[in-house]
């Protein structure tokens, strides 16, 4: 059956669509809008070695969220991956390393919210549920693989909180260095600022210096 055959009444499978069609053609409304929004699943991986971790300084990539920052190595997931699948494609991709035994640490909830500016609707909110994984065993290459998003360079822990970063960076990357168990944690952003985290469980805060933002 067709959608234009469809008759009211009959248990067609396309019954919403025909009626939709219907309102249509009689000019009942003029404008339909579908909005879709799905949560990004990514992975983050932190590679360390002697004290430093592998950064990305993201310059590269047109209308990276992460424009100008310095972030683990990482990358969205593709069809029928799973956390591990990915993290060792995207740093292969991304790097030529070869990660032999990637820790899985925790998953970061990760929300930005932009204002409107006058003249102009305030963007969409952005949502990314990171898989985050620390590793120190892997085979490095002689040289690193080309990265069409950043400059790849090794940055000294101590170091890390004076480049430009996600404020709540600071969080995760203290979790993990105090190896604590696995984690979630959801980072709330306004205007580039962090506004809010939750830590869970909420164990996990204890004897830890997490941040609390204002």
């Amino acid at each position: 059956m067709s959608l234009k055959t469809w008759k009211k009444g009959t248990n067609h499978p396309t019954e919403t669509a025909c009626r939709l069609i219907s309102l249509l053609e009689n000019k009942t409304f003029t404008t339909l809008a579908f909005v879709h929004k799905t949560m990004i699943n990514t992975t983050l991986c932190y590679i360390e070695k002697a004290d430093s971790y592998l950064m990305i300084h993201r310059t590269k990539k047109a209308g990276d969220v992460n424009k100008d920052k310095w972030i683990g190595i990482g990358g969205k997931f593709e069809l029928g991956e799973s956390p591990f699948d990915c993290v060792r494609r995207e740093v292969r991709e991304e790097t030529g390393i070869i990660l032999r035994e990637p820790e899985y640490r925790g998953i970061v909830t990760f929300v930005s919210r932009e204002t409107a500016k006058p003249g102009k609707p305030a963007p969409e909110t952005y949502y990314e549920l990171m898989h985050l994984f620390w590793c120190g065993d892997f085979e490095e290459p002689a040289a690193f693989a080309a990265c069409d998003e950043g400059e790849l360079e090794w940055v000294a822990k101590s170091k890390m909180n004076e480049l430009p970063h996600w404020q709540g960076d600071e969080i995760f990357l203290d979790l993990i260095d105090k190896k604590v168990p696995f984690f979630s944690l959801k980072l709330e952003y306004e205007n580039g600022s962090l506004i809010n985290s939750v830590l869970e469980p909420a164990a996990s805060t204890q004897n830890i210096g997490v941040l609390n933002p204002p």
